[in-house]
């Protein structure tokens, strides 16, 4: 199992999402909170990242996503992310926020602080 690197250290609203084997590979998790719903994906490497469950070019549902690498496919336009930082792959343009993740002994914890992955104005 592999931690993620995207942990700012003055995170500090750090939640508790469940064990690693509770994330499908290849798929998602949704965590509901009152700004919005995050994604939580595992891939097939183990793995894990976070984003704003929103696609920066229609809004479409990123967990519903096809999971390949360290990218997720959006379902409604195959729109490429990039999970780690959020970014569209070119051509497309567009960023969808980021929120840092940690893996400690195969179980997940996710923040509740975006990610510097986007700027404030690109965050989706």
């Amino acid at each position: 199992m592999q931690a993620v690197s995207n942990v700012p250290s003055q995170a500090t609203d750090w939640i508790e999402i469940g064990k690693l084997e509770e994330i499908p590979r290849l798929g998602a998790r949704v965590v509901q909170t009152p700004e919005g719903d995050i994604a939580v994906f595992r891939n097939a490497e183990d793995e894990v990242f976070a984003l704003r469950d929103k696609c920066p070019h229609k809004g479409g549902p990123l967990s519903q996503g096809i999971v390949h690498g360290r990218k997720v496919t959006c379902p409604l336009h195959n729109w490429n992310i990039e999970m780690d930082c959020g970014k569209a792959v070119a051509p497309d343009e567009g960023c969808a926020a980021t929120f840092p993740v940690r893996l400690e002994d195969g179980v997940v914890y996710l923040s509740l602080t975006p990610g510097n992955g986007c700027s404030q104005q690109e965050n989706a």
